[in-house]
């Protein structure tokens, strides 16, 4: 049973030391070349972690985790690894899920709400703009949160304040990461039933990469003050 055991805490693949830097697609493209079957073994594993439900928001953290050790270029150890994360921030991200869940609900509400009060009477596209805003705001925010709470022990609190202040600084890496989420999504629907598959093989950990990508400028900045930086758990 040693290359079940194998299958899933073997180290990926690294990058040779001789070779020049890369930045930007280039970097996600070279990146993707080497840790795609990493991928794919996460979002089976996290779609396994998630069964009972309850463990979803705990299994997206883990998810997160893993996704930012490779971005990183760090030795990932999958199952071990996840398992490690989903024990270590489960409380935070039952909590992140309750939150998260009532602020977008409450947004979409009111998007919806002043978007059809504004079909009658122009003075509504004031909320229904302030609502977009805060909602689009409320999603950067969240998604900051979530990488800056599985790159080292912190309070809840001072976390919230580092996740915002990533949303103001570096709003456009992060849009783009949640587009990308959106494409995998809609790729998804236009092309099923081919597509069948893709929610089972790539679509969460794919996305979740893309988030950890994005993130990683931003999440580094806003440590750096307190000293902090990407460190591995």
């Amino acid at each position: 049973m040693q290359w079940l055991e194998a299958f899933w805490t073997k180290e990926g693949k690294g990058i040779p030391k001789d070779a020049p830097a890369k930045t930007g697609l280039a970097l996600i493209a070279d990146i993707l070349r080497r840790e795609w079957w990493e991928l794919v073994k996460l979002n089976l594993l996290f779609l396994a972690a998630s069964l009972p439900l309850v463990t979803l928001p705990a299994a997206l953290f883990a998810m997160a985790h893993v996704c930012r050790l490779i971005v990183e270029d760090r030795n990932v150890y999958l199952l071990r690894d996840f398992l490690e994360a989903m024990r270590d921030h489960a409380l935070r991200a039952s909590l992140w899920a309750i939150v998260t869940a009532g602020a977008v609900s409450a947004g979409t509400y009111a998007i919806i709400t002043y978007g059809t009060y504004a079909q009658d009477a122009l003075i509504y596209a004031v909320p229904l703009t302030v609502s977009l805003v805060a909602s689009v705001f409320v999603a950067l925010t969240s998604s900051y949160f979530v990488m800056v709470s599985v790159t080292g022990r912190r309070s809840v609190g001072v976390s919230i304040r580092q996740s915002a202040l990533a949303a103001l600084l570096h709003p456009l890496p992060m849009l783009a990461a949640l587009a990308v989420i959106a494409l995998l999504w809609l790729a998804h629907i236009l092309f099923y039933p081919v597509s069948v598959f893709m929610p089972a093989m790539v679509n969460f950990s794919f996305g979740m990469f893309a988030v950890a990508f994005g993130a990683q400028g931003a999440v580094a900045q806003v440590l750096a003050p307190s000293g902090e930086a990407f460190e591995n758990q």
